[in-house]
């Protein structure tokens, strides 16, 4: 019996007629996965909303750093404002709340995202067959004119940056930036950050007043984002970025590959290699929240109960766990303690993380109380692990 293959209608046909469906797999899958992660802006472990920001860290959405160096103060947060037809459902949104409109020399503001070097060695930098990559990304801004993307290598202290137009105020517009290969400087095959992506929204002179580093070299801070305006310049300015990508290859906009969306699990699990929390997604870590029912501490001495906690995703690496005690009565400092229940009352106590792997940790509590001689004592906490970049 012969079959022949009818692609038009994704069906196979066998020689007495009889047809059947083919399942094929969706038509922008590929390997290997994205190299941006969560570049939907779908994730916000941390919080979906951080106010009253004025310095550098993870605030919401994830793997999404924020640098401010004395230039306003920001609220950032995780928006359904998205453009129509795209297939995204969130932004990241900065809304500047106290402006900064003559910006210091050293001041800055930028949006970053660190990629592991053993995740880009198919780049090939270093070499004479370096590849180039595209970076394309939705953007939607109050404040029209220049803005400036930088490709960074951490392990050589390299970069490269190029200038893209906002042209139209809060109206969606779809950016395409070409990078070439970079011959000199191997990425470093670790799990540390090498590749750096940052968006600049706002740069003091330190940063503006030499000519924009189009081409790849060392780093020359004065080089890096010049021309870019000045989004902390009025309270009415907002900025709203979805859709990044990066792509291996030179594309413009028609020949770009489709957005690799992956599912909302998956994603979430490539981000909880650098980040997980017991708190609910979406809630920002603070004490005395709702913690998880039965946190089970065994009986270590009279004076010592221990728990082991299993990370749902193994960590880039030893990551830094802080303890938030619950909302069940009791005092304490806002990190560090948790609230113990024996003898029929709950008592706070302190609690570490005394021993941490990339797959899992022990939390220790210590009090000079008699824990008691069951073999379990129940605690009320919550935690977090950080392992970012």
């Amino acid at each position: 019996m012969s079959l022949e293959f009818d692609g038009a209608n994704n069906k196979i046909s066998n020689s007495s007629g009889a047809s059947y469906g083919v399942a094929l797999p969706a038509p922008n899958y590929r390997q290997p996965q994205p190299l941006i992660i969560n570049g939907n802006m779908a994730v916000a472990q941390r919080s979906t909303s951080v106010a009253s920001i004025t310095a550098s860290g993870y605030n919401t959405l994830d793997r999404y750093r924020c640098v401010i160096v004395t230039a306003g103060t920001w609220t950032q947060s995780q928006d359904t404002d998205v453009p129509t037809g795209s297939g995204f459902a969130t932004s990241m949104k900065w809304d500047c709340t106290t402006a900064d409109a003559s910006l210091g020399a050293s001041d800055l503001i930028t949006i970053q995202q660190f990629v592991e070097g053993q995740n880009v060695q198919y780049l090939k930098k270093g070499t004479s067959d370096a590849v180039p990559i595209t970076l394309s990304f939705w953007v939607k801004s109050v404040l029209t004119g220049t803005y400036i993307c930088e490709i960074g290598d951490s392990d050589n202290s390299r970069s490269i940056s190029q200038a893209y137009t906002i042209s139209d105020a809060s109206t969606w517009e779809y950016k395409t930036l070409n990078f070439p290969g970079d011959t000199t400087g191997a990425f470093t095959n670790d799990n540390g950050a090498s590749l750096t992506v940052q968006f600049c929204l706002g740069a003091g002179t330190d940063y503006t007043s030499g000519s924009l580093a189009t081409s790849w070299g060392t780093t020359t801070t004065a080089n890096r984002y010049v021309g870019q305006v000045n989004l902390a310049n009025s309270t009415s300015n907002n900025f709203w970025i979805t859709g990044v990508q990066l792509e291996v290859g030179e594309f413009n906009s028609t020949t770009l590959p489709p957005f690799q969306h992956e599912s909302y699990g998956d994603n979430l699990e490539r981000c909880q290699r650098y980040y997980e929390k017991s708190f609910l997604i979406g809630t920002t870590p603070a004490a005395s929240a709702v913690a998880p029912d039965g946190n089970i501490f065994s009986s270590w001495d009279t004076n010592t109960a221990r728990m082991y906690i299993n990370f749902k995703k193994r960590k880039r690496a030893n990551p830094t766990i802080t303890v938030y005690r619950g909302n069940n009565a009791g005092t304490g400092t806002a990190t560090g303690t948790a609230n113990f229940i024996y003898s029929g009352a709950w008592n706070n106590h302190t609690c570490t993380g005394s021993v941490s792997q990339d797959y899992g940790a022990s939390l220790t509590a210590s009090s000079t109380a008699n824990f008691g001689t069951d073999s379990g004592v129940v605690a009320d906490l919550n935690w977090t692990l950080d392992a970012e970049l």
